[in-house]
């Protein structure tokens, strides 16, 4: 039992994966929300805030919280647990709710604080929770050790989706709120189980209990201008990463392969986990971490780029070569997102050591609040003003709207190079070793 006990699998890795595979399930969102807004009377639109907030108070949470897991990731992993559940379980009531009072206001608002505002506390400590131990325990491999934890969340959507679906499929009337209601204990006990195993190597101790100056803020002011262009490029990489992945289903329509539509969400979903598995891995290997946002800010120019030339989306399919390049910038923006993540804070602890690692990566992780609120947005606006719907050919049923996809192309372009000049500028060197 020693031995297990100070096994950087069962105290760390394990751990991690059971709370990050749990709270990753907030990105299935998509497959029933649809469904949700005709139980409860209510327009998709109006429902799909609930996931915007989910994103916001992920964010905020993990912003504001941070120095409580920095002090004790016990109490934080356990909040995880409890907040997650009980948000689902939540709104799996007010879902219930809302079937009952079709058009019920109290329903709309039930979700939006048990999906956006008490699941997003859960989805912020329990995405901090292990990301720090992980870095201690696999201390010559931190991207490896990270970048597995942050797959984890990635890869739930592929992993929770089948069982979603099976399980509305299988529960009849009301199917909708009785997942959620199940689904509430099966991840309760994951994470539970997490939040029993996770624990910090025996002989660590926290500098920041007994350093004077030690709070993250402080940390923060010794490379003030290195962290702010981290949380830029981060946040303009998941900004630029859910404008595309928002549309991602409709370019894939529109470029002709309607029966793909699910295959190829998967495979993106693959690339999305694999990029915070292989880029942090990677990232290993190189002097200067920041050498990985690089590459990935380098690609993504690259592949929007091309398509840009080729206007491969407004061919519509016509050319097989112009299409290949789609699907590449698919796959080369979704790894891109995903290796954003997973390096943010290896990137963090090269320049800031690990004191204070998990409050620093919280205060990071504001960006992707203000991400999830801007991303899929600024992409729905440029769609509905540019360019016009037209029927897919074949497809009568189906509304496309080629030009307003590839005008896209030309903001994230835009950002992408403004987040590779702040790449190139502004990240100073590595911290040096004592």
């Amino acid at each position: 039992m020693k031995g297990l006990s100070q096994n950087k699998w069962v105290r760390a890795a394990i751990p991690a994966l059971l709370l990050h595979c749990s709270i990753g399930t907030v990105y299935c969102w998509s497959i029933f929300s649809q469904e949700i807004a005709d139980y409860i009377g209510f327009t998709k639109g109006a429902t799909e805030w609930a996931f915007s907030f989910a994103i916001f108070f992920l964010g905020m949470s993990a912003a504001f919280l941070g120095n409580i897991v920095e002090k004790d990731i016990h109490k934080s992993s356990l909040i995880a647990a409890i907040c997650f559940a009980a948000g689902m379980a939540g709104t799996g009531f007010f879902i219930w709710y809302g079937g009952a009072h079709k058009g019920s206001i109290l329903a709309l608002l039930g979700i939006y604080v048990c999906y956006g505002f008490i699941m997003g506390i859960g989805l912020g400590t329990g995405y901090l929770s292990p990301v720090k131990t992980l870095m201690l325990w696999f201390e010559d491999r931190k991207g490896l050790a990270t970048g597995l934890a942050v797959a984890g969340f990635g890869a739930a959507k592929a992993i929770a989706s089948p069982i979603m679906q099976a399980l509305l499929s299988s529960l009849g009337e009301g199917g909708i709120y009785k997942m959620f209601l199940i689904l509430a204990v099966v991840y309760f006990v994951m994470m539970f189980v997490g939040h029993l195993l996770l624990a910090k190597p025996a002989g660590w101790h926290e500098p920041a209990s007994s350093e004077k100056g030690a709070r993250a803020i402080d940390v923060i002011k010794e490379k003030p201008v290195t962290f702010i262009g981290i949380w830029l490029m981060f946040y303009l990489n998941i900004t630029c990463g859910l404008a595309l992945i928002s549309q991602e289903k409709m370019i894939i329509k529109c470029i002709g392969l309607v029966g793909m539509v699910g295959v190829l969400s998967s495979v993106t979903a693959v690339f999305n986990a694999g990029g915070r598995l292989g880029f942090s891995a990677w990232a290993d290997t190189f002097k200067d971490r920041n050498t990985i946002y690089k590459i990935i800010f380098i690609l993504s120019i690259a592949a929007t780029g091309l398509v840009i030339l080729t206007q491969g989306i407004t061919n519509m399919g016509q050319n097989t070569f112009f299409m290949v390049l789609v699907l590449i910038l698919l796959f080369v923006v979704n790894a891109g997102y995903g290796g954003g993540f997973s390096n943010v804070p290896t990137l963090l602890s090269d320049h800031y050591g690990m004191k204070n690692i998990s409050a620093i990566h919280g205060i990071t992780l504001s960006a992707w609040a203000f991400a999830g609120l801007t991303g899929n947005q600024m992409a729905s606006f440029i769609v509905k003003h540019f360019g016009q719907e037209i029927p897919l050919e074949g497809h009568a049923d189906t509304m496309v709207n080629p030009t307003g996809y590839q005008m896209v192309l030309y903001v994230t372009i835009v950002l992408y190079i403004v987040a590779a000049i702040i790449c190139f500028t502004m990240i100073g060197r590595k911290k040096k070793e004592k």
